[in-house]
């Protein structure tokens, strides 16, 4: 139960510093990291946030999906907007190419546009030879269907809650020849170090690494993108979360030039429009990284009001790791307080459909401060509600 006369308090953290509530429960024993067999199971790997707020979704506020409200901004609007006079050509990448990797500092060679993250998943799992693949768990599923899909046998190592859902890369097989994992990883919004995933890189294997909410987190301070030292390092980036864009579909994959070669090779001809191209070359330049690093910055604050909020509920428990732009929490019958507070007008995202996860999880995007003391307060009349 929640503490006598509770109410959100309404802190304030200036600036672009990251604190953290002081109170912290414990999670419940659980495994901590073990390889799981290849067989398929419950889980909906092809379920996704979006799924809550579409039908009959109209008026909730979306909590489920972790794109960034307001966006994309008008600028943005404006450079798609103005592509569009150039659509009777066949769109030409080489300018928004060149701008991802000036970017990051590599060269053309180095970089393939992709229509979103997901399709880079489905090239690497068609164009690359694995004959071991393993995903690393809780994360985003498309890597695992995609992996399926084209007929791997996926084998999964799951980071438990009892260590904070940390990677030991002690725990990925040797035998691996294909390593997929997020970082942040998508749902626990953990940052894992940039020299603990390099550790999973060695000769043979291809080390794939969603990058996809990096932008999101200030500084990117353990962002592997950009590095030419990791040998089969294969970056991926998405600019649909931090701009807006899911419904233009703009990522990109950063690896070396060889597997980068054979990626294209499995592409249909064409496959990022003009109006896409022209997004990824404007949100390269000066001006919008340091948009992106202000919203970042914005989002740690946040974060840590929402965090602060949840550590007052004693039924929750939140990853209070978190570094992206979302926060997983832990509460008994999530599906029932899900439900209520889909009624009360937010809309949560399941969390039992990732793998490693159960029915007792529920992920939250972060919102501004006036959005998460609203919600707050649907979470504890849900939570009296269901008692």
């Amino acid at each position: 139960m929640r503490l006598p006369g509770w109410r959100f308090p309404g802190w304030r953290f200036p600036g672009c510093r990251r604190p953290r509530p002081t109170r912290r429960r414990p999670y419940p024993a659980a495994t901590s990291m073990t390889a799981m067999s290849t067989r398929a199971d419950s889980h909906d790997l092809r379920h996704h946030g979006d799924a809550e707020v579409r039908d009959g979704a109209a008026g909730l506020i979306d909590l489920a999906v972790n794109v960034r409200t307001g966006t994309p901004p008008d600028w943005l609007r404006a450079r798609i907007a103005d592509s569009l006079t150039g659509l009777a050509a066949y769109p030409d990448g080489r300018a928004a190419r060149a701008a991802v990797a000036a970017r990051h500092g590599l060269p053309v060679e180095r970089v393939l546009l992709t229509a979103g993250a997901a399709e880079a998943f489905v090239l690497l799992a068609r164009a690359l030879p694995a004959r071991r693949p393993v995903v690393v768990h809780p994360q985003f599923t498309e890597p695992e269907a995609a992996l399926r899909d084209a007929g791997h046998a996926v084998r999964r190592v799951l980071l438990g809650a009892g260590d904070g859902f940390r990677l030991d890369p002690e725990a990925v097989p040797d035998d691996a020849d294909l390593v997929v994992l997020g970082n942040p990883t998508n749902p626990t919004s953990v940052l894992h170090p940039a020299e603990v995933i390099a550790k999973l890189a060695r000769p043979g294997r291809t080390l794939v690494v969603d990058e996809a909410f990096m932008d999101a987190v200030p500084g990117e301070p353990e962002a592997l993108a950009g590095r030419v030292d990791v040998p089969g390092l294969v970056v991926l980036r998405s600019l649909t979360k931090t701009w807006g864009l899911a419904g233009l579909r703009i990522g990109y994959v950063l690896a070396e030039p060889g597997t980068v070669a054979a990626l294209e090779r499995t592409q249909p001809l064409w496959p990022v429009s003009t109006p896409a191209l022209a997004a990824a070359e404007a949100c390269m330049s000066p001006a919008a990284l340091a948009e992106a690093e202000q919203a970042a910055c914005r989002i740690a604050v946040e974060r840590a009001h929402l965090l602060a909020g949840l550590a007052e509920f004693e039924e929750v428990r939140a990853v209070e790791a978190a570094e992206g732009p979302f926060v997983l929490i832990r509460v008994k019958r999530a599906d029932a307080v899900r439900a209520r507070l889909r009624t009360l007008g937010f809309a949560a995202r399941r969390g039992d459909t990732f793998p490693g996860l159960d029915r007792d999880w529920l992920r939250l995007a972060v919102r501004d401060r006036a959005t998460t003391n609203r919600f707050l307060q649907a979470l504890d009349q849900a939570l009296t509600a269901i008692g």
